[in-house]
């Protein structure tokens, strides 16, 4: 029997519901409601897929089944305005065993590698939305590895300096001190500012994968 996808899904007030496979780093995507953000997430399962296999999970993902809603949580501002999910599902806010720190861990190097890689081959400029809006590669580069480098790694005690996003080896080296920390933390059952340790490595990994995606939908390469 396949095993089901543990879902959580965090609901806005107005707007926007987030389905959230938290057992899955980065496999967040939202919808005008539930049913919309299910399907959502539905059609994201094949592209989430190169990821497992980056990460060497292709096998577990390969076996895994239906989606199954555990909890629905309300969510905060941000869930409806940026459609992002802000809260940490119940099973997330738990200290992780060494192995599932690890198998997380390499899930959002998955998440690393897979952007570096959407990175290396979109076109530097890329299809505008429809009213002309929109970062160009290199822009969102800067964004998405800059906070994270910048903001993100400060819940887990460092920060790597301003502008180190546009030396390759200083992000390399800021991956490697973030998963040292990520494994730390969770050792010794610290909490990531106010986020838990699993929350924070959602949050890192959704990041990336949004705006990979984000750039694979835009990308102008053999556009006429």
């Amino acid at each position: 029997m396949a095993d089901s996808v543990r879902v959580m899904i965090e609901e806005g007030k107005k707007k926007k519901t987030v389905a959230v496979a938290f057992d899955w780093p980065g496999w967040d995507r939202n919808g005008k409601d539930e049913a919309a953000a299910l399907e959502k997430l539905a059609a994201y399962r094949p592209r989430y897929a190169t990821v497992a296999a980056l990460a060497g999970l292709e096998a577990e993902f390969t076996k895994l089944g239906e989606f199954a809603v555990i909890e629905r949580l309300e969510g905060a501002p941000s869930t409806d305005f940026h459609g992002v999910s802000c809260r940490a599902a119940t099973p997330e806010e738990a200290q992780m065993s060494p192995d599932e720190c690890e198998r997380k861990i390499a899930l959002l190097r998955g998440c690393w590698a897979y952007f570096d890689d959407v990175v290396s081959r979109v076109s530097p400029e890329l299809r505008k939305g429809p009213r002309g809006g929109g970062r160009d590669r290199d822009r969102i580069f800067q964004h998405t590895v800059g906070h994270e480098m910048v903001d993100l790694a400060k819940n887990v005690g460092f920060s790597s300096p301003d502008l180190s996003w546009l030396d390759p080896a200083a992000v390399q080296a800021h991956r490697e001190a973030m998963c040292v920390a990520l494994r730390e933390y969770n050792a010794q059952g610290l909490m990531a500012r106010s986020w838990s340790v699993q929350f924070l490595i959602r949050r890192c990994a959704y990041h990336m994968l949004d705006h990979a995606w984000e750039m694979e939908d835009r990308d102008l390469t053999g556009a006429e």
